[in-house]
């Protein structure tokens, strides 16, 4: 009975430690396991050694490597980097010290170069870019530089691009912050920008000027011609005015000798109207005799004759000329009327005088 419980104890501690390395066992293998699954990151590579030598790359997903032998030799990131390096001092080609600081825009392309391809990647890309940056101000003035900023960019990013494929590294963009002269140098170019806008502004101020005047003077010019233009077509249609008064007038004179001559008039009234006339002639100024020509009215033509020669009467002969009737104001005339129709008026009345005197003498 003891021998049997004694060897029932004796299995019992014997396999104790049996089940504890199996438990310590597992506990490796899944530590093991843990340790050596790998999840790479996206925008992320890693660059994976073997036995000290570059075995692969691994690209974003699950990866497991073989314990002990492999190893994660650097964690690069695909993302594009922004490199914001420090000002530093660069002499252009007219011997002036200037202070640039750059900024480059840059990302790896190919994790194997990136790690094996140099030592310290950014670090050489940082001196790289200052040695470019100071070749290339070199071979420009301060001017130049300053306007040229574009050209500078460009430049350095295709120098730099070339240079850093080696690295596995694609620079993209470059770009220049700040361009900042010596103090001197920006007293002289605000003096020299101030000049510029004083000038700037006494040329606009003269433009304007002259602007100014030839725009009065096309006004007044325009001005001229609309005054003159109206003064012509004034006196256009005063002449014409004019002219069919006239033209009226003769008209109606036309036309009462032909009523006079469709009216029949009778010898008695011809007698009167000829007396009436001889009377107009005979005002004491005539120097002709006018003599009808009916037999019956000799005596009274006598007496006309006599009368007209002072024989028989005292009443002297008038031998001055017959004063003319004023001229007629012409109701159209003002102060305000112009040169041209204080002309057309005295035309219009010397056309009307010697009309009349072309009646009387007819």
């Amino acid at each position: 009975m003891n021998m049997q419980s004694f060897g029932y104890s004796m299995s019992r501690g014997s396999s104790l430690p049996g089940f504890l390395i199996g438990i310590l066992i597992a506990l490796v293998v899944i530590w093991i396991l843990v340790t050596n699954i790998r999840i790479v990151p996206q925008a992320e590579a890693y660059v994976i050694e073997r036995l000290g030598r570059y075995k692969t790359t691994w690209e974003a997903g699950l990866h497991l490597k073989f314990p002990f032998i492999e190893r994660v030799s650097r964690r690069v990131s695909l993302k594009e980097q922004v490199l914001d390096f420090p000002p530093q001092p660069v002499i252009t080609k007219d011997n002036v010290i200037i202070s640039l600081d750059s900024v480059v825009f840059c990302k790896v392309f190919d994790p194997r170069l990136y790690t094996y391809g140099v030592e310290n990647p950014m670090t050489g890309l940082q001196n790289l870019a200052s040695t470019t940056l100071r070749n290339i101000i070199g071979d420009m003035e301060l001017d130049q530089t300053l306007t040229s900023r574009d050209e500078i960019n460009a430049k350095m990013q295709t120098i730099l691009d070339v240079a850093t494929d080696d690295w596995g590294i694609k620079v993209t963009r470059v770009e220049i912050k700040n361009i900042t002269p010596p103090a001197e140098i920006e007293e002289v170019m605000t003096k020299q920008m101030r000049a510029e806008r004083e000038r700037r502004q006494t040329v606009l101020e003269a433009q304007a000027h002259q602007e100014a005047v030839v725009a009065r003077a096309e006004g007044d010019k325009k001005a001229k011609i609309l005054a003159a233009e109206a003064e012509r077509d004034a006196q256009i249609a005063l002449a014409q005015g004019r002219a069919r008064s006239i033209e009226m007038v003769y008209e109606a004179e036309a036309n009462g000798l032909k009523n006079l001559k469709n009216a029949d008039i009778n010898e008695p009234v011809l007698r009167l109207k000829g007396l009436e006339a001889l009377r107009q002639v005979a005002d004491g100024r005539a120097t002709k005799i006018f003599m009808p020509s009916d037999i019956a009215n000799v005596v009274s033509t006598l007496g006309i004759a006599g009368e007209s020669l002072g024989i028989g009467s005292s009443t002297p002969v008038d031998d001055s000329e017959k004063p003319a009737p004023p001229p007629e104001t012409d109701p159209c005339l003002s102060d305000m009327t112009s040169f041209g129709g204080v002309e057309a008026a005295q035309t219009t009345a010397r056309i009307n005088m010697e009309m009349e005197n072309y009646s009387h003498n007819h």
